[in-house]
């Protein structure tokens, strides 16, 4: 078993409501409430990691196969890893990609995370996860914990509410599972390939991920199952009911349980991350106490015309920390304003703050730096000869996962025109937030 790095994973905050982070925190033990109550659970995450991707039809193993030029089992490990009351993570890959995962923990900061040799099956690659966690073996490094949660490497989108829910129901029940309506009917053919039943969609559910258990219960009964269970066996809830006479529980999950099965999921998987990243706007300027600042009519119409993202300001002044505290809450969008100037210094602080705060190693981050430049007082040649250095700079922060564009804006203009070019300019600059198209990396847009 390769042994995790020593450090905790970040453990940032959320939204829940009252009842929820009430529960959570009864599961941290690093709450702030400190009076007398239950023991919290140890809880730990085994990720079966071992799969080929036959279904998908592509060479690489689903879990690598990259989404936004990211592994995506580091989007599920980092799914895992926000939730600070999760201990260890013990992932099972097969030999031949155990270095290719050592270089994903390596390179995306994964904390937490153990790896052990997959099985030939995914109940072998299950055990072999248990049994990191399992005192009784005789090289374990990690610590046996009370509930342990099972997950799909390629299911990405799962939230920490749900992951409360089936270790809460596992503590009381013994076992817990997610689960989802079924979309289609069932059958059951018969052996000459005709219909011989169907069953009531209504009265069944599909199984979904995650399930969690209390570590006794699902070792033991893997330690007990047969080998044909082994090899041929995929619903590990039903080994707790075989094995351990466990009735789950079951908790209704949500729509984001999805699982990354066919290669038109991952098209889905990375237009759901696009999506998500590009609800946070920040307009930087290099102040902003004068209300005249352009800057402030463009950041007014991206909140008007694009209602249902968040759009914020900060200002690149040394006395200035509202933008530093923006980067700190994860933000990857950013309008640099550059008012009658063609350099790019107001860009390059950007950047630099950007490029310190490792915030590009997880997602791209889109800067567009927008100028406004007076039409009358330089000629457009000479304009366009100066900001189109923009495309070798682009270049070298591409490099680095920032995705640089330029945007000019005539100024000064009449109100009317002002507003007909910003709004032209904000649909720009919604586009290249959503798209994220490195194809546009280095291009000047005119509005």
């Amino acid at each position: 078993m390769e042994p995790r790095p020593a450090a905790p994973g970040p453990c940032p905050g959320d939204s829940r409501g009252a009842e929820q982070a009430a529960a959570a925190s009864s599961l941290n033990p690093a709450g702030a409430d400190s009076r007398p109550r239950r023991r919290a659970p140890a809880v730990a995450a085994v990720l079966p990691a071992g799969g080929s991707g036959e279904r998908m039809g592509v060479p690489t193993p689903k879990q690598f196969c990259p989404i936004l030029e990211r592994p995506l089992i580091s989007y599920t490990l980092q799914a895992l890893e926000r939730v600070c009351w999760i201990k260890d993570i013990v992932v099972a890959v097969t030999g031949e990609n155990m270095e290719a995962m050592k270089r994903i923990i390596q390179k995306y900061q994964h904390q937490r995370i153990s790896l052990v040799e997959a099985g030939v099956t995914r109940h072998r690659s299950i055990f072999n996860g248990l049994k990191a966690l399992a005192e009784d073996q005789p090289d374990s490094k990690l610590c046996k914990p009370e509930v342990v949660i099972i997950h799909d490497a390629v299911r990405p989108f799962v939230e920490e509410d749900v992951l409360l829910k089936v270790v809460t129901a596992a503590k009381e029940h013994g076992a817990a599972g997610a689960i989802r309506p079924l979309v289609s009917t069932v059958i059951s053919p018969s052996a000459d390939g005709c219909l011989d039943h169907s069953l009531e969609r209504a009265r069944h559910r599909a199984s979904e991920m995650p399930q969690a258990f209390l570590f006794d219960v699902i070792y033991e009964a893997y330690q007990q199952c047969s080998d044909y269970d082994l090899e041929f066996g995929t619903e590990c809830l039903q080994l707790a009911l075989k094995y351990g006479h466990i009735n789950a529980k079951l908790v209704e999950g949500s729509p984001d349980l999805w699982k990354v099965t066919y290669k038109r999921d991952l098209y889905a998987a990375e237009s759901i991350i696009k999506e998500r990243i590009s609800q946070h706007i920040c307009i930087v300027m290099d102040t902003k106490e004068d209300e005249n600042h352009v800057g402030h009519y463009l950041e007014e119409i991206l909140k008007n015309e694009l209602n249902h993202v968040k759009v914020t300001s900060g200002a690149l002044c040394p006395a200035s920390r509202d933008l530093e505290q923006i980067i700190l809450e994860q933000c990857y969008n950013y309008v640099c304003v550059n008012v009658m100037s063609s350099d790019f210094e107001e860009t390059r602080k950007l950047l630099n703050m950007l490029e310190e705060s490792n915030l590009s190693i997880l997602y791209p981050i889109v800067v567009i730096s927008v100028y406004f430049l007076d039409y009358k007082s330089v000629p457009f040649d000479e304009k366009m000869e100066s900001l189109i250095q923009i495309r070798e700079y682009a270049k070298e922060v591409k490099k680095r996962n920032i995705l640089l564009s330029g945007l000019l804006i005539c100024f000064p203009q009449d109100e009317q025109r002002l507003q007909a070019s910003l709004r032209q300019g904000v649909t720009i600059i919604a586009t290249l937030i959503k798209e994220r198209n490195s194809g546009l990396v280095g291009q000047l847009l005119v509005a």
